[in-house]
């Protein structure tokens, strides 16, 4: 059974947090739900996130102040978050708000088919990063515990010509999402792009690290996302 992501939704709102929920709950993935930046700080101590929906205007800790608490922390620093705003203070604010660490930024009201279909995009990347390490952890602890020879070689061999070819079609849907993104040429499209553009190249760099004769086959696989 494949275990959901967890998306993390923060807003001081109640009624906000609800519509977040009839909008995602179509995604089939497990909603944490955060009412302050406090809560939100502190549900990201003990879980892992596949992406954070944050509100920028909230009373105490506003969502600027709690990103930037998020990518301080080394534990959290690359989970994807998309600022949610209900006011726009024009190109400055919006700035800022990528300053702080967004990978996106959309003003409400929002179209619900557009939020679902960004949050879509990381739930996935997040889920494929997931599986990478997993069957990579196994590979390695074959290759660790000196399974070297007949059919435990062939078997390693043909795990890691699985998720090196797993990983090359990520990459490839990747690079066709960049190319997607470059030719809205906003602020948004370059964020998002770099963050994926990150996260492929620690896992093919991990990847790489595997293969027989790298010198590097107990190399860690990156962190999440």
């Amino acid at each position: 059974m494949v275990q959901k992501a967890k998306i993390l939704l923060v807003d001081d709102r109640p009624e906000n947090l609800l519509a977040l929920e009839a909008i995602l709950s179509a995604l089939d993935q497990t909603l944490v739900r955060a009412s302050s930046g406090e809560e939100a700080l502190k549900a990201l101590l003990t879980d892992d996130f596949a992406v954070i929906l944050l509100d920028v205007q909230m009373p105490g800790m506003d969502g600027f102040e709690t990103a930037a608490h998020i990518k301080r922390r080394e534990r959290t620093r690359d989970i994807p978050i998309i600022f949610l705003t209900a006011i726009n203070h024009g190109p400055h604010h919006t700035f800022r708000g990528y300053a702080a660490g967004a990978v996106d930024y959309i003003s409400k009201p929002f179209d619900p088919w557009v939020l679902r279909a960004k949050v879509s995009v990381f739930v996935d990347l997040y889920m494929k990063n997931c599986q990478l390490r997993e069957q990579a952890s196994l590979l390695r602890l074959q290759l660790e515990g000196g399974q070297a020879g007949g059919e435990d070689a062939k078997e390693a061999a043909g795990l890691l010509a699985e998720l090196s070819a797993r990983l090359a079609a990520v990459e490839e849907q990747a690079e066709a999402l960049s190319k997607q993104l470059d030719e809205s040429a906003d602020a948004a499209a370059v964020a998002t792009a770099a963050h994926l553009e990150r996260k492929l190249t620690g896992l093919r760099r991990a990847l790489d690290a595997l293969e027989p004769g790298s010198g590097g086959g107990a190399s860690p696989m990156p962190s999440q996302t």
